[in-house]
């Protein structure tokens, strides 16, 4: 798999709204505009899509297909996912994020991105409960060992750590409930 290092998230964000189906960077850029269905989770600016298609062009994980004539603007070039793209994308969809901090964004953005796909989200939401689960039980035992009167702003910082983890958990039962 072409390493998150070879591509940003953004880069990984255009390639999962390419292998959604034959598409444009205007659409594109539609959808991750601020106010777009995917924009409002992580926005991207024009000028991102379009080197993001270039590099996931350059990768092999995109191809052009053809031009689209504009009935008032300019020419689309059109743009679709190469089974190694699609297959790569795919994997990244089904990681857990690393951190908390990349819950709100990175996580729900490839929740999203799974359910405009078709890819049950269970897997990804069973492997994120596992990631955090953990450190939820650690900010437990911080926050027992820790003696709130040597530094209050770092107990009260644990405990919206720990409430916030809490939280996520609760967020992600929630949807494997549903």
């Amino acid at each position: 798999m072409t390493g998150d290092r070879d591509l940003s998230p953004s880069d990984w964000t255009v390639l999962a709204l390419v292998a959604e189906g034959p598409t444009h960077g205007w659409a594109i850029a539609t959808q991750v505009a601020r106010g777009g269905e995917v924009g409002s989770i992580w926005s991207l600016g024009r000028p991102i899509v379009y080197q993001g298609l270039e590099r996931l062009e350059n990768h092999g994980l995109i191809k052009t297909t053809g031009v689209v004539r504009g009935s008032r603007g300019p020419h689309r070039v059109m743009y679709e996912a190469t089974p190694k793209g699609r297959k790569q994308v795919r994997e990244w969809l089904s990681m857990p994020v690393e951190h908390v901090r990349d819950i709100r964004s990175l996580f729900l953005l490839k929740v999203v991105l799974s359910q405009r796909a078709g890819i049950d989200v269970e897997p990804l939401l069973v492997a994120q409960r596992a990631v955090i689960v953990p450190f939820v039980h650690l900010l437990e035992a911080q926050l027992d060992d820790a003696d709130p009167l040597a530094s209050p702003g770092e107990a009260t910082m644990r405990q919206f750590r720990l409430q916030t983890t809490e939280t996520i958990v609760r967020f992600i039962d929630t949807m494997l409930d549903g």
